[in-house]
């Protein structure tokens, strides 16, 4: 009995989707967060034609959006909020400023994951990864201030993405 030609195109099809998800999925599996790195790659359409190293680069993508995105949130608190209060403006500026530097990082780790690069690679996301650090010791700097719930959100975010793509570029060589 021969199969209709409709099956065929719908295992082809499904063969075909199966593929760019197994890639997803493989290497998603070498990351920390799983479910982070799963949604973030499938939410990118281009993901689904790219390789491991193309997987690594939307991912810095996405973690360089998420600190300019910082960025910028901070700073514009920075404008609309606490007044005449100069120690929190000055630890905000400083926060604005290393989110800034992550981002800078990231968009390194992305040059040279093109260069093949991978050692500086994982330096410089390692970099971006370590920066709200520096911004949440800067608020220690001043036992008043309280660190803001929704920076502290922001820095998990941004730690999470920098680990998904750490795991992404540690496995790089055996693909």
């Amino acid at each position: 009995m021969a199969a209709s030609p409709i099956f065929i195109l719908i295992l082809i099809v499904s063969v075909a989707g199966t593929h760019s998800n197994d890639s997803i999925d493989k290497t998603c599996k070498t990351t920390k967060y799983y479910d982070l790195c799963v949604s973030s790659l499938k939410s990118d359409p281009t993901s689904k034609n790219k390789d491991v190293k193309g997987l690594a680069t939307i991912m810095i993508g996405i973690g360089m959006a998420n600190s300019t995105a910082t960025s910028s949130y901070l700073s514009s608190q920075l404008l609309s909020a606490y007044g005449n209060d100069v120690a929190m403006k000055k630890v905000l500026k400083e926060c604005a400023d290393k989110y800034g530097f992550a981002a800078d990082a990231l968009q390194s780790s992305a040059q040279d994951l093109v260069a093949e690069n991978f050692d500086y690679a994982y330096l410089h996301v390692t970099a971006a990864e370590d920066y709200p650090n520096a911004c949440r010791n800067a608020f220690r700097r001043f036992p008043g201030l309280a660190y803001p719930p929704e920076l502290a959100r922001r820095e998990e975010g941004l730690k999470r993405i920098c680990d998904v793509v750490l795991g992404i570029i540690d496995n790089l060589g055996e693909y």
